[in-house]
C-alpha cells in the first residue's frame, strides 16, 4: 500500500452523511431536541429575536448588544443543519418567520445590525476594533449558507448578499474606502462560505482584503481610534496582538491573545490558502499549527489559559484549576484544523479535530442538551457548573451549530480517494471515480476500537481508501473481505488501493491501551502528574466516584490500570479503575507540622473527561500526582 500524497480533498457534506452512533446518537439528539430549542427560547426571553423588530426606543431598558446578532444567527444555523437530517414543518415556519423578521430589518443600502440600526446609527464602522459588527455579518452570512444548503431556500441567502455588497463599498483600497477589518475575525471565514455558496468571486476577494490587510503598517485600529478622537495608547490590551492584528498575518508565529479570535482567523487564512494556493499564507498556518499544538494546547483539546483575556498568555502555561478553555475556541480548533486537514491531507490535523471533539467540545454541553460550560477547567474544586445561558452566549449556539453539522467531518472526497477521518457509525454518500459511494461504518468507538467498514461504488472501479491512524493508537490492524493486509502509515492515514466492488469489507482494529500521558516538564503544574488516557478519550476523577481531596490521590507508575464498560455511570460508558493511594488529613491540630500525611490504598475510578459536572456537585481532576 502506498499512501496518497494528494491534498485539498473536500469534506463530505452533512447533508450526505446519516449517523447511526451508540456515543454521538444521543447527543445529536439531545441537540435536536433539547439545546436547539432552549437556544431559541433563551433568544427569545432575552430579547434578541424581538431585536429584528426594530421597536426599540431611547431611552428603553435592554437595547439591542452590539454581538446579540450573532447569537441568533448562530442558532439559525444550528437549527437549519438539524432541518436538513430531521424534516419538521414546524422548525421551518418558525425559521421562516424569523428571517422575514431579518429581511425586515435589513437598511436600503443593503446594512444589517439590530444594535447600529436603533441604538447607535451614526457610529456605523467607526469602532471595527472593539465593536463586532463584522463578526454579527460573518455569523449571519454562515447562517444564510446553512439554511440556503438545508433547504433551498434563498431568503436569507439574498439578505446576506445584498449585506455583503454593502460591506465591500465601505471596505478596500478604492478612493474613500475604508482599510480596516474586524477586532473579532469571522467574517472572513464566513466570505469563503458565502462565495462557494453563490460561485460570486467578489466575496473571495472580499475576504482575501480583510486577509491582507490586517496587521498592516500604519495600522487601521490606531486610524480609527484616532478619528474617533480616542487616544490608542488607552487600548486596554496595550497591543493588538489580542486580536492578532500586531504585524500581517503571512509574517506571524506564535499564536497570541483572544483564543476564538484567533482559531477563527487562522480558519480564514487556510481557506483562503487553498483557493488561491498560497504558500506563504500557508506556511504561516503551519507555524502557528505547530505553536499552538507544541506549547498552548491542553491534553483536552482546549485553548487559552487566562479569563484576563480569554486567551494566551506565554508559552507552557498551563494552569488546571484556572484554565479558560473556552467551548468556542475548541471549537474554533476543530474549525481550523478541519481546514489544515483538507489543504495538506495529513493526518495530525485529524489528532487534533479528534482530540478536541471528544474532550473539550463536548465537555461543554451537558449530556441532557440544557446546561452549558463557558470555561472548561482541568481541576475543580467543586463551585464550577454548567449554566442554561449566559450573558455573552456564544457558546450554547456555537456548540448546537458544531453537534447538528457533525457528520460534515466524517469522511473525505477527492477524484480518486475515501478518507475516514473519524471513526463514527455512519453512512455517507460519495462521489469518487465519476460515480456515487457508499461507505458504511459500524463501531462501537469510542469504547472498542473495532470498525467495519463496507464500500459500495455503484460500479466497479479503482481508487484509494485512507483509513486515518489517531496518534493514540500504536497499533492497528486492518483487512479487506478477510484478507490481511499490510499496514503501513504515512501522513497519519493507512491507504489501501484497489479496484472496489460493491460490499467490499475493510475489518479496522485500533489497539486501544490505557494510555500514561505526560506534560513536558516546561508545564510547571503538571510536573509529577499524570493524565490517563483511552483511545481518544482523556479522563479525570470525581469526587462522585473518589470522595474529596482529590489532590491528595497518589497513583503508582506501576499500577496496572483496568478499562471496564460500566452501564450504570451516566448512561453506560467505559471507566477506569486502579488501586491508588490518599493522603489523610487526619491527625493535623495545624496548617504545617514536620511529618508527612500518612496514606491508605483506596480504589480510583476515573471517567470520560466530558461527562464530568452531570451528577452530584464536586471536585474534578485531570492530572493525578503519581508516585
Amino acid at each position: 500500500m502506498t499512501a496518497s500524497t494528494a491534498a485539498h480533498a473536500v469534506p463530505v457534506s452533512f447533508a450526505r452523511v446519516k449517523i447511526d452512533d451508540r456515543f454521538w446518537l444521543p447527543r445529536i439528539k439531545a441537540n435536536r431536541e433539547q439545546t436547539i430549542p432552549c437556544n431559541f427560547q433563551q433568544c427569545k426571553e432575552t430579547g434578541r429575536l424581538d431585536a429584528f423588530k426594530l421597536k426599540w426606543k431611547q431611552g428603553e431598558p435592554n437595547p439591542p448588544h452590539i454581538f446579540w446578532d450573532s447569537d441568533v444567527a448562530k442558532y439559525i444555523e444550528a437549527a437549519s443543519y438539524s432541518l436538513k437530517a430531521h424534516p419538521a414543518p414546524e422548525l421551518d415556519a418558525k425559521l421562516d418567520a424569523l428571517i422575514a423578521d431579518i429581511a425586515s430589518a435589513q437598511q436600503p443600502d443593503g446594512y444589517l445590525n439590530t444594535h447600529f440600526t436603533v441604538v447607535r446609527p451614526e457610529k456605523r464602522f467607526t469602532n471595527l476594533r472593539d465593536e463586532h459588527e463584522l463578526y454579527c455579518a460573518g455569523h449571519m452570512f454562515e447562517a444564510g449558507v446553512a439554511h440556503f444548503q438545508a433547504t433551498g431556500k434563498r431568503t436569507l441567502l439574498e439578505v446576506c448578499c445584498r449585506y455583503a455588497d454593502c460591506i465591500a463599498t465601505v471596505f478596500g483600497t478604492g478612493p474613500g474606502q475604508k482599510r480596516g477589518y474586524c477586532g473579532h475575525p469571522e467574517i472572513e471565514l464566513a466570505l469563503i462560505k458565502l462565495y462557494h455558496a453563490t460561485k460570486e468571486k467578489r466575496y473571495l476577494e472580499l475576504c482575501r482584503f480583510f486577509v491582507d490587510e490586517r496587521g498592516r503598517e500604519p495600522n487601521y485600529y490606531n486610524t480609527e481610534a484616532l478619528a474617533r478622537g480616542d487616544d490608542p495608547k488607552n487600548y486596554w490590551a496595550k497591543n493588538y496582538s489580542y486580536t492578532q492584528a500586531h504585524k500581517p498575518l503571512r509574517e506571524q508565529d506564535e499564536v497570541t491573545g483572544h483564543a476564538v479570535r484567533a482559531m477563527y482567523i487562522y480558519t480564514a487564512m487556510a481557506d483562503l490558502a487553498a483557493e488561491l494556493d498560497d504558500a506563504p499564507l500557508q506556511a504561516a498556518c503551519e507555524r502557528l499549527w505547530k505553536h499552538a499544538t507544541t506549547k498552548l494546547m491542553y491534553v483536552t483539546g482546549g485553548l487559552g489559559s487566562s479569563r484576563h483575556n480569554e486567551g494566551f498568555t506565554y508559552d507552557y502555561d498551563l494552569p488546571t484549576e484556572t484554565a479558560y478553555c473556552e467551548t468556542c475556541a475548541a471549537i474554533g480548533f476543530v474549525f481550523w484544523n478541519q481546514r489544515m486537514l483538507h489543504l495538506t491531507g495529513d493526518g495530525r490535523f485529524a489528532d487534533v479535530i479528534e482530540r478536541a471533539l471528544y474532550n473539550s467540545v463536548i465537555s461543554g454541553v451537558s449530556l441532557d442538551g440544557t446546561k452549558f460550560f463557558y470555561e472548561n477547567p482541568l481541576a475543580s474544586v467543586g463551585a464550577h457548573h454548567r449554566q442554561a445561558w449566559f450573558g455573552c452566549a456564544c457558546c450554547p449556539p456555537n456548540i448546537a451549530r458544531l453537534l447538528a453539522s457533525l457528520g460534515e467531518y466524517i469522511y473525505s472526497e477527492s477524484d480518486d480517494s475515501v478518507s475516514v477521518n473519524l471513526y463514527v457509525q455512519s453512512e455517507g454518500s460519495l462521489r469518487v471515480a465519476g460515480q456515487n459511494v457508499k461507505v458504511k461504518q459500524q463501531t462501537d468507538y469510542p469504547w472498542d476500537g473495532a470498525v467495519r467498514i463496507t464500500v459500495s461504488p455503484e460500479q466497479p472501479a479503482p481508487f484509494e481508501l485512507k483509513l486515518h491512524q489517531p496518534d493514540w493508537c500504536g497499533k492497528l490492524s486492518v483487512s479487506v473481505n478477510g484478507s490481511r493486509v499490510e499496514a503501513i502509515a504515512a501522513k497519519g492515514y493507512i491507504s489501501i488501493q484497489r479496484e472496489w466492488k460493491a460490499g467490499d469489507a475493510v475489518e479496522v482494529k485500533l489497539e486501544m491501551p490505557v494510555a500514561r500521558v505526560y506534560s513536558d516538564p516546561r508545564v510547571r503544574m503538571n510536573c509529577g502528574r499524570v493524565a490517563l488516557q483511552r483511545g481518544p478519550l482523556v479522563y479525570c476523577l470525581e469526587s462522585a466516584d473518589n470522595g474529596k481531596e482529590l489532590n491528595a490521590v497518589e497513583l503508582s507508575r506501576q499500577q496496572p490500570i483496568e478499562a471496564t464498560f460500566d452501564a450504570n455511570v451516566l448512561g453506560g460508558m467505559v471507566t477506569l479503575q486502579a488501586r491508588a493511594k490518599k493522603l489523610s488529613s487526619d491527625g493535623w491540630s495545624g496548617l504545617y507540622r514536620p511529618t508527612p500525611a500518612a496514606g491508605s490504598e483506596v480504589k480510583l475510578k476515573a471517567i470520560p473527561y466530558f461527562a464530568w459536572d452531570n451528577r452530584e456537585p464536586g471536585e474534578m481532576l485531570v492530572w493525578i500526582r503519581e508516585s
